[in-house]
């Protein structure tokens, strides 16, 4: 069975003013459970992430300030958002919902987070929307239950996982693999495992090739036995902030790709969602459904 991570406080609070009344946490499982793609028994509500395993892999003065609201100025417009006590509720929900999705994993083969891929999260600061890192946190959940021996990071937002990349620059056990913008934020990069920066205006045919070719020869040296995939939809081109121009059924293709490779692989592997800015916001919510509507497929 798909299982997916999602709870009420997923919800960001969005001004009166905002565009969309409504954000992409509210509206997509509402599509998935509108269209059958899933049911109700497919979502789990994950319950607040316990603060020993935040400080496994954020540095405790950081998490501490966080936590009681006491970072600075300059920290909190590092982050981009207002410092509150919801948002840091919402974000420890989301972070214990990754490490809760890679025990369905480990059981179903796959496992989803409507909410995640917090890529920018440093071990002592936050930055780019991105508090905490779900994906290092869960990633070191794993190891430190001794769960798996090798993990593969394979980001795919058209941001580069700058955050993971810190968080696992000494650890051979967590290979991370960032395919992003090469002009896109963040304008300093981390060194990952493997970086590639896309041009300006990559297509279809480019992207998917470049990927192809990578992830066949990543699964075969790095022979991971988890995968953790961030599958933002900030690649688009109709996105406000990604400069690339993938389209829809590229992106599709994308997490086709990933999910096969892991199901062929036999690999558990859990997806967290991250970005997206498209105008229109139906190509926002179409392309984060088809990566759970490919899960449903591919797995079940």
């Amino acid at each position: 069975m798909l299982k997916i991570a999602w709870a009420p406080n997923y919800v960001l609070p969005l001004p009166p003013n905002h565009r969309f009344p409504m954000s992409k946490y509210e509206v997509l499982p509402q599509q998935l459970l509108h269209e059958g793609t899933i049911g109700s028994t497919n979502f789990f509500a994950p319950f607040a992430a316990d603060s020993s395993l935040i400080v496994r892999t954020h540095e405790p003065d950081y998490w501490q300030r966080l936590h009681n609201l006491e970072l600075t100025s300059k920290e909190i417009r590092r982050i981009g958002f207002s410092l509150t006590r919801k948002l840091i509720d919402r974000e420890v929900t989301i972070m214990q919902g990754t490490v809760q999705c890679t025990q369905y994993a480990l059981q179903y083969g796959v496992s989803m987070n409507i909410a995640g891929g917090t890529h920018h999260a440093f071990t002592n600061q936050g930055e780019g929307f991105c508090l905490l890192n779900d994906i290092a946190i869960a990633a070191n959940y794993l190891l430190d239950q001794q769960q798996v021996k090798k993990i593969l990071v394979v980001d795919l937002d058209v941001h580069q996982g700058n955050g993971t990349a810190q968080i696992f620059r000494n650890d051979p056990r967590v290979f991370t693999f960032s395919m992003h913008g090469a002009n896109n934020y963040p304008l300093h990069k981390e060194h990952s495992d493997l970086d590639i920066g896309l041009p300006d205006g990559t297509n279809d045919s480019f992207y998917l090739k470049t990927l192809e070719v990578n992830l066949k020869n990543l699964l075969d040296s790095v022979q991971p036995d988890f995968i953790f995939f961030q599958s933002g939809v900030d690649i688009l081109d109709t996105d406000k902030l990604g400069k690339l121009s993938v389209s829809r059924a590229g992106c599709k293709q994308r997490d086709r790709m990933v999910l096969e490779a892991a199901k062929r692989n036999k690999t558990p592997l859990v997806a967290s969602m991250g970005g997206g800015y498209s105008e229109n916001f139906r190509d926002i919510i179409e392309a984060h459904a088809n990566t759970y509507r490919l899960a449903q497929e591919i797995f079940f």
